[in-house]
C-alpha cells in the first residue's frame, strides 16, 4: 500500500519518538515480550494481513516491534483506519492509537487473538477478540490467526532474508509476498 500521509510529531507527548522501553509492553500489561523482540538480532518485518491471510503491505523494523509500528503502518497507509485491528499487544497498542490520532481511530476497535491472550494477565476482558465474539457471533466467524499463519508463511523465507542486505532483503520479501497473495487469491476463487 502507498504512503498517503506522514506520521506526525507530538511534541506535546513527552516519550513520543523515544524506543519502546525492554522487557514489557505498555504500563500495565504483564506479558514479557523479550523472547519475540530482544533475542533477535534485528527487529524484521511487520506484515499487515486480512483475515484470509493476504498481505496488504510490510514494513522493516529496525529494532523489536512496538506500538509505533502498528500506529504508523495504519496512520500512514489507510485513507480510513480499519473497523478491527487484531495485534499481539493490542492492549497497549490500542490507547497509543487514541493518544494520537482519536479521530482516525474513533471507529476501530483492537483486540487480542486467542492464540497470544496467554500472559495478558492484567489486561482488560476488552482487549480481548473472544469477549467480543461472545457477545457478536459473527466476530467467531473471522479468522483471527490469520496473521499467524502468514508470518509462518515467512518462515520459509527467513534464513535467506537474514544473509541480505536491507534493499535486497525488501525486494526478495515483496516477491514472495506477491506470489504468497496470488496463491491465497486462487485459493478463495
Amino acid at each position: 500500500m502507498p504512503q498517503i500521509r506522514s506520521r506526525p510529531q507530538y511534541p506535546n507527548l513527552k516519550h513520543d519518538q523515544n524506543p519502546e522501553a525492554s522487557g514489557k509492553r505498555g504500563a500495565k500489561c504483564s506479558k514479557h515480550f523479550r523472547e519475540y523482540g530482544e533475542k533477535r538480532l534485528t527487529g524484521g518485518i511487520m506484515v499487515c494481513w486480512c483475515s484470509h491471510s493476504i498481505a496488504y503491505g510490510f514494513h522493516c523494523i529496525p529494532k523489536a516491534e512496538g506500538r509505533n509500528d502498528v500506529f504508523s503502518a495504519i496512520y500512514t497507509r489507510w485513507q480510513k483506519a480499519p473497523e478491527w485491528i487484531v495485534y499481539d499487544f493490542a492492549c497497549a497498542a490500542a490507547p497509543y492509537c487514541m493518544t494520537r490520532e482519536p479521530e482516525f481511530f474513533k471507529d476501530t476497535r483492537q483486540g487480542i487473538d486467542d492464540c497470544h491472550s496467554n500472559g495478558h494477565t492484567k489486561c482488560s476482558p476488552a482487549c480481548f477478540i473472544k469477549t467480543y465474539a461472545d457477545l457478536d457471533p459473527r466476530l467467531a466467524k473471522i479468522n483471527t490467526s490469520a496473521a499467524e499463519c502468514g508470518n509462518s508463511g515467512l518462515g520459509r523465507i527467513r534464513k535467506s532474508v537474514s544473509y541480505m542486505k536491507q534493499d535486497r532483503a525488501i525486494i526478495y520479501i515483496r516477491t514472495f509476498l506477491g506470489v504468497w497473495n496470488r496463491h491465497k487469491i486462487n485459493k478463495i476463487r
